[in-house]
């Protein structure tokens, strides 16, 4: 190995040691400010109270107080850093210094910004105390009432459920709690269906699904009159109906925790009633069920309740009954809404193009689920009168809209409703609704319809196909 002189390695280190010391007088000499390179100061990193700290000592004058403007700054929380280094920052050393002028001009514009930032601020604040005031008063109001209806009203159902006390409440909205209770006593059950019985067409409509995933033909022999091709065409719509119910929850669809539950209710249905079978819009009324009731109690209010007069004319498709229905609407339309009305005459709109839907789902897919649950609160205690109440309550509340529209634009209106429609404003609307005309309220029109229908057809509306 070759010998290195002690006088070599002091030349390298100090080579390497000057080396070092350029590198970091480099990067001390490189600092980029808002409009060109200059030296870093030695403490670049400071706070904006720093900035201004320095703005202020170099920008004051003693001899002239400092406005109150001045002082608006010092009383804030917080300091916007984007308005700190675009106004209060001096200019660089190779550019002329601001003008006094100038330099009072962007102290106030900063000011401004700063005042504004704390205005919507607090704003925001008060609005977001709003809120949890209001979602406070909301859960003791409900607190109360869930009280009021499981210590007062249902142990005494019977003698106070039509009391003005309790269809006060019940305008206001049943608690979910007490919802899917007060809705099965409300709904009855005249066809005294009992938890066996579900049972019974459970076990057949699994039976059944089990024969045609396999191709068997036991089932065939079932249910004569109903052929088995009808019966397919049913469980296959259930299959397909289900992964369209309430598609944003995601709990209805294939995996779901609700899924089961709703095929087996549509399922043991279809059992129950073959002559009805499973008809397009039912899996929205079960699934809304689903959500207050247990699978038992929900198939039976669900039974009963499509066992309805409105609800089988719909779900049989009995046209003429249907008519009738739309023709008795249209009575209330005229009496309610006599602007609108002519309007919906004038572009040819008849009541089936925006009623079925509402009707078939009970407003369940029409409308947000939380305000479907309230118009089927009321419908429980009014009947089906309620359904088209609230409907000319739903005209009402966009009338001014509707006049302004032709046939196509109100047709798609009202066949997709605004997601964020306010139940108060719904409600408060569908109150100013009056389901009387001429001294006759809605049962004893559509009776008296359903009596003349063959001689006064006339004047019903055409029902599209």
């Amino acid at each position: 190995t070759m010998a290195v002189s002690p006088a070599f390695l002091l030349m390298d280190r100090n080579l390497l040691a000057r080396k070092q010391n350029a590198r970091l007088d480099k990067q001390n000499d490189l600092g980029w400010k808002l409009f060109g390179k200059v030296p870093l100061r030695e403490n670049a990193q400071k706070d904006s109270k720093k900035i201004q700290k320095e703005y202020e000592d170099k920008a004051g004058r003693p001899s002239k107080p400092p406005s109150p403007k001045q002082n608006v700054r010092k009383n804030l929380d917080f300091e916007p850093l984007s308005t700190t280094a675009l106004i209060l920052e001096d200019r660089p050393a190779n550019l002329p210094a601001k003008p006094a002028e100038e330099a009072q001009k962007h102290r106030q514009q900063y000011e401004e910004m700063v005042v504004q930032a704390k205005k919507r601020e607090l704003k925001e604040a008060q609005r977001r105390r709003r809120q949890l005031e209001e979602r406070c008063r909301l859960e003791e109001s409900i607190g109360n009432a869930v009280l009021t209806w499981n210590n007062e009203i249902l142990p005494n159902w019977e003698t106070m459920w039509c009391s003005r006390k309790v269809r006060d409440l019940w305008w206001q909205g049943i608690p979910p709690s007490v919802r899917g209770k007060v809705w099965s006593l409300a709904i009855g059950n005249e066809l005294n269906i009992t938890h066996e019985l579900f049972d019974i067409c459970l076990a057949r409509a699994k039976e059944r699904w089990r024969s045609f995933s396999t191709g068997g033909s036991e089932a065939e022999n079932e249910d004569a009159g109903f052929s088995a091709a009808d019966r397919e065409a049913s469980l296959e719509l259930i299959k397909l109906d289900i992964s369209r119910t309430f598609p944003n929850l995601c709990i209805f669809q294939q995996g779901g925790p609700y899924h089961d539950m709703l095929h087996s209710i549509l399922g043991a249905y279809t059992c129950y009633r073959p002559d009805v079978g499973y008809v397009q819009g039912m899996s929205f009324i079960a699934a809304v069920l689903i959500l207050n009731l247990d699978t038992a109690d929900a198939f039976i209010a669900f039974s009963n309740l499509l066992n309805k007069p409105c609800q089988m004319a719909f779900f049989r498709v009995d046209h003429g009954l249907m008519l009738t229905y739309f023709a008795a609407f249209e009575v209330f339309f005229e009496e309610n809404l006599p602007k609108l009305f002519a309007h919906f005459k004038k572009n040819n709109l008849t009541p089936d193009i925006y009623l079925i839907d509402w009707i078939f789902t009970l407003y369940s897919k029409s409308l947000p689920l939380d305000l479907a649950c309230r118009v089927w609160d009321v419908f429980c205690r009014d009947g089906e009168g309620f359904l088209f109440r609230t409907a000319l309550g739903i005209l009402k509340l966009f009338e001014d809209i509707l006049t302004k529209m032709d046939f196509i634009h109100i047709a798609q209106f009202l066949t997709r409703l605004p997601e964020d429609l306010p139940a108060e404003e719904v409600f408060a609307s569908i109150a100013t609704i009056q389901m009387q005309s001429r001294n006759r309220k809605w049962a004893q029109v559509l009776t008296a319809l359903q009596r003349d229908s063959r001689d006064t057809e006339k004047g019903s509306p055409s029902l599209r196909h």
